[in-house]
């Protein structure tokens, strides 16, 4: 492969930003940048921040299926497409223009949990281990061939954050840089995805994550951990809506009702579930912003035997 291999990269937010830099420390020429418009009121996106910095071109399309992205990008004649960290639909105009097409991160275990909140959803079902996937996308929603793939065990005490920002983000990064090299190098697979094997989830927002107080202690807890920092798992405390964070789980048997405070101390706030009990140690109100449980309970005169969910 000819030494001036040059990459187009689309991307937003810190890990489109980590994989600009990583590939420009690694010598890679990044002939454009493509990222979201800029957003009235707010700063620029990290990754539009860094190519300028570096002097590479910037472009922002409210639409990549729009015939002046596709004409922008075909006229950088990239050898190779790299998506890190895109939520619109790109058009297979753009997938197939690189000589090379091009490689997109997807941060689960590919089939399983295709779709855009791929990291919370192994999280509220349970599961014990998630992953990422390096693909080649095609026209389907991450149905293309497999490129690469790392497991990451998902521990008991796991949430969204933890499993995105001390595992699947650094090794995103690495994934794709590496996808990369092998890419140049002519080794770069493409093993096709076992589609009997899909599962699909789309975006996980707050009405998919209202706690139901007859589940189990176990579902309760997976659900929290799952939607910690985002969406919050929520609930209603006298009518009023409020989401928990900062979670932790003890298989006990409480004798009151699900949803029953039964403890609000510094440690946290205890809530009787079926077969346990959880221990919330921040909560955000709605309109207000996350405090600890202890200083809610307090400012609102929450008494041990309260209940949420009424």
């Amino acid at each position: 492969m000819a030494s001036n291999f040059s990459i187009v990269l689309t991307g937003q937010a810190a890990f489109g930003e980590s994989v600009l830099n990583t590939l420009i420390a690694q010598g890679e020429f990044i002939a454009g940048v493509f990222c979201q418009p800029d957003q009235t009121g707010r700063p620029a996106d990290p990754i539009k921040t860094a190519a300028q910095e570096h002097g590479i071109p910037v472009f922002q399309f409210k639409r990549m299926r729009d015939a002046e992205a596709i004409n922008t990008f075909r006229e950088l004649k990239a050898d190779l497409g790299v998506m890190a960290f895109v939520t619109d639909i790109v058009p297979m105009e753009i997938l197939e223009a690189p000589t090379q097409g091009t490689i997109q991160y997807h941060p689960s275990l590919l089939p399983k949990h295709r779709g855009p909140s791929s990291i919370n959803w192994p999280i509220i079902q349970g599961e014990t281990k998630t992953g990422l996937s390096i693909f080649w996308p095609d026209d389907g929603l991450d149905t293309g061939p497999i490129l690469m793939q790392k497991e990451v065990a998902i521990g008991p005490d796991d949430t969204l954050g933890s499993i995105y920002f001390n595992n699947l983000f650094a090794m995103g990064v690495d994934a794709l840089v590496e996808s990369v090299s092998l890419v140049k190098n002519g080794n770069a697979p493409r093993i096709e995805q076992d589609h009997t094997l899909m599962t699909y989830e789309g975006w996980c927002k707050p009405k998919d994550a209202i706690i139901d107080w007859s589940e189990s202690v176990g579902t309760v807890y997976n659900l929290v951990r799952g939607a910690d920092p985002s969406p919050g798992a929520g609930t209603t405390f006298q009518g009023d809506p409020i989401q928990f964070y900062n979670a932790s789980i003890q298989e006990n048997d409480p004798s009151e009702k699900p949803g029953t405070i039964t403890s609000a101390t510094e440690e946290g706030m205890d809530i009787a579930c079926n077969g346990g009990t959880i221990t919330v140690r921040r909560v955000k109100p709605s309109g207000s912003k996350k405090i600890s449980a202890q200083d809610w309970a307090k400012e609102n005169n929450v008494q041990i035997g309260h209940h949420f969910g009424e």
